[in-house]
This record gives structure tokens, C-alpha cells and sequence, in this order.
């Protein structure tokens, strides 16, 4: 990875959004019926005083594995791609970057469900403003990792494309940020019309919008869902696309 000074003093804020593997199921295991985190944090996760995490009750609070805890938290969260990223970011510019971690991701949730006015956008939005109420924040990126849940029925794999530019077109109108950059990820696992909303993740034509392909990483056992492993590597493609195409030293 090639990594360039970074000069700038505010805090970096990147929103998490879209479902659970961006919410993080790394190293979740099942005992039965019930589901658990193995508490594994690999090193490329660890905690750092500089990454701070926005909780549930939009308090900055220092970020740790996992990420999506009180957020995602009708569901087990284990690791994601969000702390992985975080340091990579770090180790390439500098131990004087800030960074805030605006978690919003939450597990089996389909696009529809992330449109305008309904209740995990709205969501999405507050917590985003929230995080640059202080003169000090400045909102980088979206990283939005969604899309499993569109694949299971042909309907909503056809309408993905015009889903996710809308959306992307309203999430720029209410955050104020006309340019905002934003880096999804096309699916690594998904249902029947996987490759239908592939393909309409691959296709979208915006500036400012890239697609970081999945396609590859290692599934566990429930072929679903990146493993702990998988997800370190996720973490370090999205820093690479983030420096690669938006980060003006």
C-alpha cells in the first residue's frame, strides 16, 4: 500500500453502513441454537487512542471490535472491515490522524429499507450530522457494504441499481456534501440473483463512487458471511480505494 503524509489535524469521520457484513460476523460461532462472538481481535483490529467510534447514544467513545455492537444489536456481531480499515489509514498517514467511526450497519436489511424517510436512512443521516456537530469533523466517506438481502427474489435484484443511486443522490442532498465520496462493495456471497445485483453494484456510474469487489474472499460456513480473516483483508481493499482515489495529501 502506498502511503502519503498526512498533514491535516480534524477528525476524519467515515460512516459504516449497509448489513450484517459490514456490521461484522467474524469470528462468530454457533453452540447449538445459540450464536456468540469468539472475542478473537487480531492485531490489524486492535484499538488505538486516535480511533474513536460513535455510539448508540451518538457519544464518541474509543472504538473497539465489535464495531457494530450497539447498533446491529438485535443480532451476534463479531469482526468487521471498519477497525481494519481504520488502521490502515493510520499506519499510511500518520500517528497524528484522528479518525471517528460512524457505525450504521445492521444485519439482513434489504435496500428498500435504507430510502429515504425510512428508519434506518433516517438514522444514518442524524447520526452523520451528529458526528461533525464539532467544529473540529469532517466527513470523508461512505462505506457501504449491503445487498445480500436483494439478491433472494428477482424483483428487488432488478431494481437495485436505481435504488442505490437514489440513494446515494438523497444521502449527498441531506448531508450537505454534494461530492461525498462513497465506496461500496460488490457482493462475495448472496442468494439466487447474486449476480444481477453484482452486476448493478459494478455498473454504477457516479463520480466520486467506487466499487470495491468482494467476489473471492473467504465465506464461513454458512456461506454468507466473511470470516474474521476475509475481513482483514476487506479493511485493507477499502483503505486502498480510499487512498487510492480520494485522499489529496
Amino acid at each position: 500500500m502506498e502511503c502519503k503524509a498526512e498533514a491535516k489535524s480534524k477528525r476524519q469521520i467515515f460512516i459504516l453502513s449497509g448489513q450484517s457484513n459490514m456490521a461484522g460476523r467474524g469470528g462468530v460461532l454457533r453452540d447449538g441454537k445459540r450464536k456468540y462472538w469468539d472475542g478473537v481481535v487480531p492485531p490489524e483490529c486492535s484499538p488505538d487512542p486516535s480511533i474513536l467510534r460513535l455510539s448508540a447514544t451518538l457519544q464518541w467513545e474509543p472504538a473497539n471490535e465489535p464495531l457494530h455492537v450497539d447498533i446491529d444489536a438485535a443480532k451476534v456481531c463479531g469482526v468487521g472491515p471498519g477497525m481494519v480499515f481504520a488502521n490502515s489509514l493510520r499506519r499510511c498517514l500518520g500517528a497524528d490522524l484522528h479518525l471517528g467511526l460512524v457505525p450504521c450497519a445492521v444485519g439482513g436489511t434489504a435496500i428498500k429499507e435504507w430510502a429515504r424517510g425510512e428508519e434506518l436512512y433516517e438514522k444514518m443521516v442524524k447520526r452523520a450530522l451528529e458526528s461533525v456537530n464539532e467544529d473540529n469533523c469532517e466527513i470523508k466517506a461512505l462505506l457501504w457494504f449491503q445487498g445480500e438481502s436483494d439478491a433472494i427474489n428477482e424483483e428487488d435484484a432488478a431494481a437495485y441499481k436505481l435504488n442505490m443511486e437514489t440513494l446515494i443522490h438523497h444521502l449527498r442532498l441531506d448531508l450537505h456534501l454534494p461530492s461525498l465520496p462513497i465506496i461500496q462493495v460488490a457482493l462475495a456471497s448472496g442468494s439466487d440473483h447474486i449476480e444481477k445485483v453484482r452486476e448493478a453494484q459494478l455498473a454504477i456510474d457516479i463520480p466520486n463512487v467506487i466499487c470495491v469487489d468482494a467476489k473471492g474472499l473467504q465465506l464461513k460456513e454458512d456461506n454468507l458471511h466473511l470470516t474474521t480473516q476475509a475481513q482483514i483483508q476487506l479493511g485493507h481493499m477499502l483503505a486502498q480505494a480510499y487512498l487510492t482515489h480520494f485522499h489529496h495529501a
